[in-house]
Protein backbone atom coordinates (compact mmCIF):
# COMPACT_ATOMS: atom_id res chain seq x y z
CA UNK A 1 0.00 0.00 0.00
CA UNK A 2 1.30 3.44 -0.93
CA UNK A 3 1.99 5.64 2.08
CA UNK A 4 -0.19 8.76 2.08
CA UNK A 5 -0.41 11.89 4.18
CA UNK A 6 -3.56 12.79 6.10
CA UNK A 7 -4.75 15.55 8.43
CA UNK A 8 -7.21 14.67 11.19
CA UNK A 9 -8.61 17.69 12.99
CA UNK A 10 -9.87 16.67 16.41
CA UNK A 11 -7.88 13.45 16.28
CA UNK A 12 -7.17 13.05 19.98
CA UNK A 13 -10.55 11.63 21.00
CA UNK A 14 -13.67 9.91 19.76
CA UNK A 15 -14.20 9.45 16.04
CA UNK A 16 -11.10 11.45 15.17
CA UNK A 17 -8.96 9.25 17.38
CA UNK A 18 -10.40 6.05 15.91
CA UNK A 19 -9.82 7.35 12.37
CA UNK A 20 -6.25 8.41 13.09
CA UNK A 21 -5.42 5.07 14.70
CA UNK A 22 -6.69 3.08 11.72
CA UNK A 23 -4.73 5.23 9.28
CA UNK A 24 -1.58 4.84 11.35
CA UNK A 25 -2.09 1.06 11.47
CA UNK A 26 -2.21 1.13 7.67
CA UNK A 27 1.20 2.82 7.63
CA UNK A 28 0.16 6.32 6.59
CA UNK A 29 1.60 9.61 7.84
CA UNK A 30 -0.98 11.27 10.06
CA UNK A 31 -1.04 14.87 11.26
CA UNK A 32 -3.33 15.40 14.26
CA UNK A 33 -4.54 18.92 15.02
CA UNK A 34 -6.31 19.10 18.38
CA UNK A 35 -6.59 21.02 21.63
CA UNK A 36 -5.48 18.02 23.68
CA UNK A 37 -2.50 15.72 23.31
CA UNK A 38 -3.70 12.23 22.30
CA UNK A 39 -3.56 9.86 25.26
CA UNK A 40 -2.41 6.93 23.16
CA UNK A 41 0.84 5.97 21.53
CA UNK A 42 1.43 6.00 17.80
CA UNK A 43 3.62 7.36 15.04
CA UNK A 44 1.92 10.66 14.31
CA UNK A 45 2.66 14.37 14.17
CA UNK A 46 0.74 16.38 16.76
CA UNK A 47 -0.08 20.09 16.67
CA UNK A 48 -1.61 21.63 19.77
CA UNK A 49 -4.15 24.04 18.32
CA UNK A 50 -7.63 25.41 18.93
CA UNK A 51 -8.88 25.89 15.38
CA UNK A 52 -11.16 28.77 16.40
CA UNK A 53 -8.54 30.77 18.29
CA UNK A 54 -5.05 29.78 17.13
CA UNK A 55 -3.09 30.06 13.94
CA UNK A 56 -3.15 26.74 12.11
CA UNK A 57 0.17 24.96 11.66
CA UNK A 58 1.92 24.92 8.31
CA UNK A 59 2.12 21.40 6.90
CA UNK A 60 4.36 20.88 3.92
CA UNK A 61 3.77 18.64 0.96
CA UNK A 62 0.69 17.13 -0.56
CA UNK A 63 -2.21 16.11 1.65
CA UNK A 64 -4.18 13.14 0.36
CA UNK A 65 -7.05 13.46 2.78
CA UNK A 66 -8.49 15.64 5.53
CA UNK A 67 -11.10 14.75 8.15
CA UNK A 68 -12.67 17.51 10.25
CA UNK A 69 -14.14 16.01 13.44
CA UNK A 70 -14.81 18.87 15.92
CA UNK A 71 -18.49 19.30 16.64
CA UNK A 72 -21.10 19.95 19.30
CA UNK A 73 -24.19 18.41 20.85
CA UNK A 74 -26.08 21.37 22.24
CA UNK A 75 -29.57 20.05 22.95
CA UNK A 76 -32.03 22.55 24.42
CA UNK A 77 -35.66 23.59 23.90
CA UNK A 78 -35.83 26.30 21.26
CA UNK A 79 -37.15 28.87 23.76
CA UNK A 80 -34.06 28.31 25.90
CA UNK A 81 -31.54 28.86 23.11
CA UNK A 82 -29.74 32.18 22.93
CA UNK A 83 -28.14 33.77 19.91
CA UNK A 84 -24.75 32.88 21.40
CA UNK A 85 -25.74 29.18 21.35
CA UNK A 86 -26.41 29.28 17.63
CA UNK A 87 -23.19 31.22 17.07
CA UNK A 88 -21.11 28.76 19.10
CA UNK A 89 -22.47 25.77 17.19
CA UNK A 90 -21.94 27.52 13.86
CA UNK A 91 -18.39 28.52 14.79
CA UNK A 92 -17.14 25.05 15.70
CA UNK A 93 -19.04 23.07 13.07
CA UNK A 94 -18.86 25.40 10.08
CA UNK A 95 -16.36 28.22 10.47
CA UNK A 96 -13.75 25.92 11.98
CA UNK A 97 -14.04 23.63 8.96
CA UNK A 98 -13.89 26.60 6.59
CA UNK A 99 -10.73 27.92 8.26
CA UNK A 100 -9.04 24.52 8.06
CA UNK A 101 -10.02 23.87 4.46
CA UNK A 102 -8.89 27.30 3.30
CA UNK A 103 -5.55 26.78 5.07
CA UNK A 104 -4.83 23.44 3.43
CA UNK A 105 -6.46 23.87 0.01
CA UNK A 106 -3.11 24.03 -1.78
CA UNK A 107 -1.89 20.90 0.03
CA UNK A 108 -5.01 19.04 -1.09
CA UNK A 109 -4.69 20.33 -4.64
CA UNK A 110 -1.10 19.03 -4.77
CA UNK A 111 -2.35 15.46 -4.36
CA UNK A 112 -3.27 13.45 -7.45
CA UNK A 113 -6.66 12.74 -5.91
CA UNK A 114 -7.49 14.10 -2.46
CA UNK A 115 -10.54 13.51 -0.30
CA UNK A 116 -12.22 15.57 2.43
CA UNK A 117 -14.64 14.19 5.01
CA UNK A 118 -16.87 16.41 7.17
CA UNK A 119 -19.48 15.43 9.75
CA UNK A 120 -23.17 16.27 9.86
CA UNK A 121 -25.86 14.61 11.99
CA UNK A 122 -28.94 12.46 11.45
CA UNK A 123 -30.95 15.32 12.94
CA UNK A 124 -30.59 17.47 9.79
CA UNK A 125 -32.65 15.21 7.54
CA UNK A 126 -34.76 13.75 10.37
CA UNK A 127 -36.34 16.50 12.42
CA UNK A 128 -35.69 16.02 16.12
CA UNK A 129 -36.85 18.04 19.09
CA UNK A 130 -34.25 20.12 20.94
CA UNK A 131 -31.81 19.99 17.99
CA UNK A 132 -32.52 23.43 16.48
CA UNK A 133 -29.07 24.92 17.05
CA UNK A 134 -26.89 21.96 16.12
CA UNK A 135 -29.14 21.02 13.19
CA UNK A 136 -28.91 24.53 11.78
CA UNK A 137 -25.11 24.38 11.97
CA UNK A 138 -24.84 20.88 10.55
CA UNK A 139 -27.28 21.81 7.78
CA UNK A 140 -24.73 24.43 6.79
CA UNK A 141 -22.04 21.75 6.83
CA UNK A 142 -24.07 19.70 4.35
CA UNK A 143 -24.37 22.74 2.09
CA UNK A 144 -20.61 23.27 2.34
CA UNK A 145 -19.97 19.64 1.39
CA UNK A 146 -22.00 19.89 -1.79
CA UNK A 147 -20.72 23.31 -2.78
CA UNK A 148 -17.06 22.38 -2.38
CA UNK A 149 -17.58 19.01 -4.06
CA UNK A 150 -18.80 20.91 -7.13
CA UNK A 151 -16.13 23.59 -6.99
CA UNK A 152 -13.20 21.26 -6.36
CA UNK A 153 -14.13 18.41 -8.67
CA UNK A 154 -12.53 16.43 -10.20
CA UNK A 155 -9.34 17.05 -8.23
CA UNK A 156 -10.69 16.88 -4.67
CA UNK A 157 -13.64 14.80 -3.50
CA UNK A 158 -15.76 16.10 -0.60
CA UNK A 159 -18.28 14.01 1.32
CA UNK A 160 -20.10 14.11 4.63
CA UNK A 161 -21.11 11.53 7.20
CA UNK A 162 -24.36 12.00 9.15
CA UNK A 163 -24.23 9.78 12.25
CA UNK A 164 -26.78 9.21 14.93
CA UNK A 165 -25.68 9.19 18.56
CA UNK A 166 -22.24 7.61 18.87
CA UNK A 167 -20.48 6.45 22.02
CA UNK A 168 -17.82 9.13 22.43
CA UNK A 169 -16.78 11.63 25.08
CA UNK A 170 -18.91 14.25 23.32
CA UNK A 171 -22.08 12.19 23.85
CA UNK A 172 -21.22 10.98 27.34
CA UNK A 173 -23.72 13.22 29.13
CA UNK A 174 -26.53 11.70 27.03
CA UNK A 175 -25.48 8.18 27.99
CA UNK A 176 -24.82 8.60 31.69
CA UNK A 177 -26.49 5.37 32.82
CA UNK A 178 -27.82 2.04 31.60
CA UNK A 179 -31.38 3.35 31.29
CA UNK A 180 -30.31 6.16 28.94
CA UNK A 181 -28.19 3.75 26.91
CA UNK A 182 -31.02 1.25 26.54
CA UNK A 183 -33.44 4.00 25.49
CA UNK A 184 -30.98 5.28 22.88
CA UNK A 185 -30.44 1.78 21.51
CA UNK A 186 -34.18 1.16 21.29
CA UNK A 187 -34.65 4.19 19.02
CA UNK A 188 -32.53 2.56 16.32
CA UNK A 189 -33.78 -0.25 14.06
CA UNK A 190 -30.44 -2.04 14.49
CA UNK A 191 -30.93 -1.88 18.28
CA UNK A 192 -27.60 -0.31 19.17
CA UNK A 193 -25.92 3.06 19.15
CA UNK A 194 -22.93 3.89 17.01
CA UNK A 195 -19.33 3.26 17.96
CA UNK A 196 -16.41 5.50 17.03
CA UNK A 197 -15.07 2.64 14.92
CA UNK A 198 -18.24 2.66 12.77
CA UNK A 199 -17.63 6.25 11.75
CA UNK A 200 -13.88 5.75 11.41
CA UNK A 201 -14.28 2.84 9.01
CA UNK A 202 -16.65 4.85 6.82
CA UNK A 203 -14.40 7.91 6.92
CA UNK A 204 -11.43 5.83 5.78
CA UNK A 205 -13.47 4.30 2.96
CA UNK A 206 -14.29 7.83 1.79
CA UNK A 207 -10.61 8.77 1.95
CA UNK A 208 -9.49 5.79 -0.11
CA UNK A 209 -9.55 5.31 -3.88
CA UNK A 210 -12.14 2.57 -3.36
CA UNK A 211 -14.63 5.46 -3.15
CA UNK A 212 -13.14 7.38 -6.08
CA UNK A 213 -16.55 7.80 -7.79
CA UNK A 214 -18.26 9.24 -4.72
CA UNK A 215 -18.40 12.97 -4.06
CA UNK A 216 -20.91 15.52 -2.82
CA UNK A 217 -22.71 12.90 -0.74
CA UNK A 218 -24.07 12.95 2.80
CA UNK A 219 -24.00 9.35 3.96
CA UNK A 220 -26.31 8.33 6.79
CA UNK A 221 -24.62 6.29 9.52
CA UNK A 222 -27.48 5.90 11.94
CA UNK A 223 -28.52 2.30 12.44
CA UNK A 224 -31.41 2.82 10.04
CA UNK A 225 -33.01 5.61 12.05
CA UNK A 226 -33.40 8.08 9.19
CA UNK A 227 -34.89 5.71 6.64
CA UNK A 228 -36.81 2.83 8.20
CA UNK A 229 -39.30 2.16 10.99
CA UNK A 230 -39.82 -1.18 12.67
CA UNK A 231 -43.37 -2.28 13.44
Amino acid sequence: MMKKQYIIVGGSRGIGKATAQLLIEQGHQVHIIARNMPEWEGAFDFYNCDVLKDELPSIFGEIDGLVYCPGSINLKPFKGLKEKDFQADFDINVLGAVKVLQMYTKNLQASEQASVVLFSTVAVQTGMAFHASVSAAKGAVEGLVRSLAAEWSPKIRVNGIAPSITKTELAARLLRNEKQLEAAEARHPLARIGQASDAAELAIFLLELKSSWITGQIIALDGGMSSIRKL
